[in-house]
């Protein structure tokens, strides 16, 4: 199996901690000043499994072995109750995954959208989202007269997946927006 240092880590690369995969969201090393204290590696990082984000402390000395992670193109298909339900666009095979398990991904998700699954020993076991999705606004307040497209401000308006954001003014109900799916912030009209 491949292994990655600590000093190595960067974002978008999974790595095993302690016998569970995880997916690199962040990453920054810290000098401390103290002489002879080794250099930190702090990454903030999103448990394949669970879905857990968690912040990791690591010294750079420090070996990780790198999971044999498989990506597959996937379009989610529908929702019943918890279960979110997606079909493998190679095997042709239907897979789910409970709203636990999606964590804030699940805000993402529209009905035929593509994405990659994440497959670890054969098995599906979290998405990889394209960068920015298209969603349209369902509530907000009305637009003001006047907004302009490069103005600042910002207004809450709610998503057709549910999600909450920082619109722009000239936003109505019905207009789609382009959505970061690392950040949840609103990049413009789509």
């Amino acid at each position: 199996m491949a292994q990655i240092s600590a000093n190595e880590l960067e974002k978008k690369l999974y790595i095993e901690v302690d016998g569970q995969p995880f997916y690199v969201i962040d990453v920054t090393f810290a000098t401390p000043s103290a002489r002879g204290a080794s250099t930190m590696c702090k990454a903030k990082v999103r448990n394949l499994l669970n879905g857990a984000v968690l912040d990791k402390t690591f010294k750079t000395s420090e070996k990780f072995n790198v999971p044999d992670v498989e990506k597959v193109p996937a379009v989610f298909q529908y929702i019943t109750g918890n279960e979110y339900h997606f079909m493998d666009n190679v095997a042709y095979e239907e897979f789910m995954l409970t709203a636990e398990k999606l964590g804030e991904q699940k805000l993402y998700l529209k009905e035929n959208q593509e994405m990659l699954a994440l497959k670890l020993n054969g098995t599906v076991v979290s998405l990889e989202l394209p960068v920015y999705v298209e969603l349209a606004i369902t509530e907000t307040d009305p637009s003001l007269k006047g907004a302009s497209i490069s103005g600042r401000s910002t207004k809450k308006a709610t998503l057709e997946t549910g999600m909450e954001v920082n619109a722009p003014l000239y936003a109505d109900i019905g207009t789609v927006l382009r959505v970061n799916t690392e950040t949840g912030e609103v990049d413009g009209r789509a």
